[in-house]
């Protein structure tokens, strides 16, 4: 599945291991250069119910959900070599949606994929399937046991940022576990998730176990979310729309797993090491564009410190290369779309109106290869205060927002000071000290004297707002089983029994 240049590309759903069309289309807008590059099916209502029915017929049928956990392990390593062997295509598809730079979608957005794929399949080789439970001497001699077994139909809807490695980190520990599971992918971004389904069915996931609906979230999403067939759903995306989707889930009663927003801070200890920090953050901060919900956004810097740490800042970001994501050498590419860029740029105007000073970019980047697509530079503001929409609102978007303070209990007050807590990072030579910080911090992940360090055998999910539950870590595939008690009873007395409490009368 190669692009060549000026070829729009057509790629349709799989459900039940069939290719499945529409009359209506959804266009893939490349973001560096805004032209249309693929279409995808607008799936809607019928449809999802069509990838449901496919994914309950093929759990009810055993085919994969009774099938040996060593067959299933088997299946997921023979996968995660096809993602190695197909991992400059992917790369080309995932960056044709999302914009990501080659070097980074290569390193991370689809690089990670089959490491952790590894990662999840040796977890099931371990997973104990049934665990032995007490042995009960009163009123008779029983013994129960405790067994964990998948839960059905698992949703799992994926956003536009990393939408294949997301997506993995719910479907191969469903899938693991003897779930059969429905994708539906951010509309803009569909096509690698589309490949790697396909290559599940070239792997040995049997038909039906494995469907991709695409779609919009009003039309394909929320109908996948509400419908009572389904069990569980992964969801990673926005605070409103994970919201919207708890909401959904409650009238069925679903489990679901969230990864929400983020807006994590950056605490610069006096005694850092300014240029590791300098570095670490314009990483933390600008990675992807901004376009991570763990990006390190609110950077609170000693007033001590503060006006070197910005210069430092600011010189290391002037060498950041900004340009088209398929040269190695570029370091920054574009957002994802016109709403996203202009929502940007109104974030950066509206700070500087309240008071913050651009200290570095703050527009688009000169020149003709930014006419097309959606572009904004690498942003650093200073003069921030705590109230203002940048230092609290998630902005998605290239723009860091520098903050001093005074004390180690101010900084760690205003870092606290959010709906948000998914991610956070301390800077500091004294890893004790740092430590002591990161104690303070009420996020999912601290980072000390790093920034996305994103490791498979560590759960990730935020405090409040920033999510519910946990992915990756050495749990990551109990989310996706329901665990049942069986008590027998070995004494074979029936007079030994509390039966005579409604029976006393019956002989």
């Amino acid at each position: 599945m190669t692009i060549t240049d000026g070829h729009v590309l057509h790629v349709p759903m799989l459900i039940d291991g069939k290719d499945v069309d529409s009359t209506d289309l959804i266009e893939v807008v490349t973001p560096w250069n805004g032209q249309v590059s693929a279409t995808v099916p607008r799936g809607d209502s019928p449809h999802v119910d069509a990838a449901v029915a496919a994914a309950r017929t093929g759990f009810e049928s055993g085919v994969w959900a009774r099938a040996t956990a060593q067959h299933r392990i088997e299946v997921i390593r023979r996968l995660a070599q096809l993602v190695g062997d197909h991992l400059e295509e992917l790369v080309e598809l995932e960056t044709l949606g999302n914009g990501a730079t080659v070097r980074q979608a290569t390193g991370f957005h689809i690089g990670y994929v089959a490491p952790h794929m590894e990662y999840f399949a040796d977890l099931a080789a371990r997973f104990d399937y049934e665990i032995p439970g007490p042995r009960t001497t009163f009123p008779t001699l029983g013994q129960s046991s405790v067994r964990r077994e998948p839960i059905g139909v698992v949703a799992v809807i994926a956003p536009f940022n990393f939408p294949l490695l997301l997506a993995s980190w719910k479907i191969v520990p469903a899938l693991l576990v003897g779930n059969s599971v429905v994708v539906k992918p951010d509309e803009r971004t569909s096509l690698a998730i589309l490949r790697f389904a396909r290559l599940a069915l070239d792997a040995g996931v049997p038909p039906g176990v494995l469907n991709v609906v695409t779609g919009t979230g009003p039309e394909a999403g929320a109908a996948l979310a509400a419908h009572s067939d389904v069990g569980k759903i992964g969801f990673t995306g926005s605070v409103p729309v994970g919201r919207q989707i708890m909401r959904l889930a409650a009238d069925t009663v679903k489990n679901v797993t969230l990864e929400l927003g983020g807006k994590s801070p950056a605490i610069v200890l006096p005694d850092a090491d300014l240029d590791l920090a300098a570095d670490g953050l314009l990483y933390g901060g600008l990675l992807y564009s901004g376009q991570v919900c763990e990006s390190m956004t609110r950077l609170f810097v000693h007033e001590s410190i503060h006006d070197s740490f910005v210069a430092r800042l600011v010189e290391r970001a002037s060498t950041i290369v900004v340009g088209q994501p398929d040269d190695w050498d570029t370091d920054l590419g574009p957002v994802i779309s016109a709403e996203s860029r202009d929502r940007i740029l109104g974030y950066i105007a509206g700070a500087v109106a309240q008071g913050a000073t651009v200290a570095f970019g703050g527009g688009v980047p000169e020149g003709s290869q930014f006419s097309r697509g959606f572009w904004v530079e690498p942003t650093i503001l200073t003069g921030v205060t705590p109230e203002m929409a940048v230092a609290r609102e998630e902005i998605f978007g290239p723009v860091l927002s520098v903050l001093s303070y005074r004390t180690v209990d101010e900084a760690v007050a205003l870092a606290n000071d959010s709906e948000y807590g998914l991610a956070a990072s301390v800077w500091s030579r004294d890893n004790d000290a740092a430590i002591a910080v990161a104690d303070r911090i009420r996020a999912g992940s601290v980072w000390i004297n790093d920034a996305h360090q994103i490791n498979a055998a560590a759960p990730f999910g935020g405090y409040r707002q920033s999510g519910v539950g946990r992915e990756l870590g050495p749990q990551a595939l109990e989310a996706f089983v329901e665990t049942k008690a069986i008590h027998i009873d070995l004494s074979g007395r029936r007079d030994a029994r509390p039966y005579d409490v409604l029976l006393s009368h019956a002989d």
